[in-house]
């Protein structure tokens, strides 16, 4: 009886051992998270398959919107609300939204990007279970809560759509 739970405890910690194995460190997903939203703000923006009174974005196919008004949108992707903040009175080169994230001071991650036509960043913050992820570009601010598993698929697709709402005013 000793030898089978003797075996049990051995499997239990290798099994352990794994699951802790498959997600990323905090500082691994974090260089990742930067790494990826600045690869997204870099490429070309995402063609809106969404139209809204007030604007059109891509959404991608796996997110449902569940609420529009003139200036928000409400996503769901399962159970993780994704809140899309959208003003049109800023430009795309408008450092509000970066302004008042760095002003808050509670971040493990807050890095900017630029060009020419667009001023970018990502916010990562600690909450007290997983982490607030915030994404903008210019009057652009998506914003989520996820986890160190999740937050590099999460920081791509809200980069894309925040990368192709921040066009849409230029295009019409």
């Amino acid at each position: 009886m000793t030898k089978v739970i003797r075996v049990l405890n051995i499997m239990f910690v290798i099994a352990l051992f794994l699951l802790v194995g498959c997600a990323p460190s905090e500082e691994e997903a974090l260089t990742s998270v930067e790494s990826i939203a600045k690869t997204e703000f870099e490429k070309k923006p995402q063609e809106a398959n969404q139209k809204h009174e007030n604007f059109n974005l891509y959404v991608p196919n796996d997110y449902k919107v569940t609420e529009v008004s003139k200036s928000n949108l409400i996503l769901e992707n399962g159970d993780q609300t994704f809140i899309l903040f959208y003003n049109s009175l800023e430009e795309t080169t408008s450092k509000l939204n970066f302004q008042a994230a760095e002003a808050n001071g509670n971040y493990q991650l807050l890095q900017s990007f630029e060009d020419n036509e667009r001023f970018g960043y990502v916010k990562v913050s600690k909450l007290e279970k997983n982490y607030e992820l915030q994404i903008g570009i210019g009057g652009v601010k998506i914003t989520t809560q996820t986890n160190l598993r999740n937050i590099e698929e999460d920081t791509e697709k809200m980069m894309k759509m925040a990368n192709s709402l921040a066009y849409s005013s230029e295009k019409e």
